[in-house]
């Protein structure tokens, strides 16, 4: 069976750095922090008193307030970058086939904060279980994903992925196969999440997950630096049109970049910590490059998953240098969670979009905030990380870095677009 090309022709995004692609993308290649004081809730009794919160965003340009209350806010990011992604690949969608447009979407956490609201309510009263009609549908993982579907109109496959924070890598790269195999001809993924809540960030915070660096929020995230001290949570979501080649070069879309393969895999090591080796991360990106068709000679950019934790930082610098060796340093090595924060289930979707617009636009954004170098025997600052400033690159290929709670791991492979 002859496999399907697969491009990527829209973009929608909502981050702390800005409530579009265009925004978030200027801010990323500027070198900018999205990162806060929570403004959402009441934080004074929690260690960590920042995240990453989307700003002056209004879901009503898209939904009236009694639609808007039918969904939990991580189904809001969902259909609202949706909608942008579909009008970024100007699909006329009546003249479409809709069963032949499908949507796969991520989360990790789902409807928190409706959960949250629900239980509190309940706690507060009398003890009878009076609870919103809508708690359930809002709640629930899959909703992102039936909402999109529900209010486009799209009767293509579609469902939901839930593997921690490589939730929306597994979505991109289920949708990427779904089209592969000529099942669709259209896909929407990506992937959602809205954690900020006082028990996201306490949940974390007890596992001493979070960075507690309240003094300096903005500088907080620092990916390969000695003082990382964990992630900053983050909210948002990021969607991505992918498209059959054939389908998308007949109507005259817009290319951003071509999706050329995908690995999955598992360290099947520990329930949060990363193997120390980077084994499972090593073998993930030889897979996607396998799938790809491609050597690691072919890559110049990985946007890496680098959390900012003092374990998986290390680990991931030492899978590259196990696939690359002494080729490793001819790379291009970034972490933009330093800017956006850790959007938990929806960072491998935002970091794929950068991934494209990386090739797209010749650019390599940049890991904030290095101050001060690791020890030697920890981080080889031999490799290119792309410390505080972008870097001009004409790209051929790169890979998205997406490693989950759980010990899922997901790389994705994409492909400089020669018009």
């Amino acid at each position: 069976m002859e496999l399907k090309r697969v491009v990527v022709t829209g973009l929608g995004a909502v981050t702390p750095l800005g409530n579009d692609v265009s925004a978030t993308w200027s801010a990323m290649t500027a070198g900018k922090s999205g990162i806060d004081t929570i403004t959402q809730f009441d934080h004074s009794a929690c260690k960590t008193h920042f995240a990453g919160e989307v700003k002056n965003w209004d879901i009503s340009s898209m939904l009236d307030r009694k639609e808007a209350r039918k969904l939990d806010r991580y189904s809001q990011f969902a259909v609202y970058t949706a909608k942008q992604a579909l009008e970024d690949s100007h699909l006329d969608l009546e003249a479409e086939d809709k069963d032949r447009i499908g949507v796969i979407w991520g989360s990790g956490m789902g409807g928190i904060l409706t959960l949250e609201e629900e239980l509190t309510a309940f706690a507060q009263g009398d003890g009878t279980p009076r609870f919103n009609p809508f708690y359930i549908p809002k709640a629930i993982l899959n909703m992102g994903a039936g909402q999109i579907s529900l209010r486009f109109g799209l009767r293509g496959p579609s469902f939901a992925t839930a593997s921690a924070c490589a939730s929306s890598a597994c979505a991109i790269a289920d949708a990427y196969n779904t089209i592969r195999l000529g099942k669709a001809d259209i896909m929407v993924t990506g992937g959602s999440d809205a954690d900020i809540t006082w028990s996201g960030i306490g949940g974390f915070n007890s596992m001493h997950a979070i960075s507690t660096r309240n003094d300096s929020p903005a500088t907080a995230s620092r990916p390969f630096s000695k003082s990382r001290d964990g992630f900053v949570l983050s909210e948002g979501g990021a969607c991505l049109i992918l498209e059959e080649y054939g389908h998308a070069v007949a109507r005259g879309a817009h290319i951003y970049a071509e999706m050329s393969g995908a690995g999955l895999n598992s360290d099947a090591f520990h329930l949060t910590a990363p193997d120390p080796e980077g084994n499972g991360a090593a073998k993930v990106m030889k897979l996607a490059m396998e799938d790809g068709g491609v050597l690691p000679a072919d890559v110049d950019y990985i946007n890496a998953h680098g959390t900012s934790t003092p374990l998986g930082d290390i680990a991931e610098m030492k899978a590259i240098l196990r696939v690359w060796g002494e080729d490793a340093y001819r790379l291009n090595i970034s972490s933009t969670k330093s800017m956006t924060g850790h959007l938990v289930g929806a960072s491998g979707a935002i970091e794929a979009m950068a991934t494209v617009m990386s090739l797209h636009d010749g650019i390599v954004p940049p890991t904030i905030n290095h101050e001060e170098d690791d020890c030697d025997e920890n981080i080889d600052y031999r490799l290119n990380f792309t410390f505080n400033r972008a870097q001009k690159r004409n790209l051929r290929y790169a890979l998205s870095n997406t490693f989950g709670f759980g010990g899922h791991n997901v790389s994705l492979l994409f492909k400089k677009h020669e018009a």
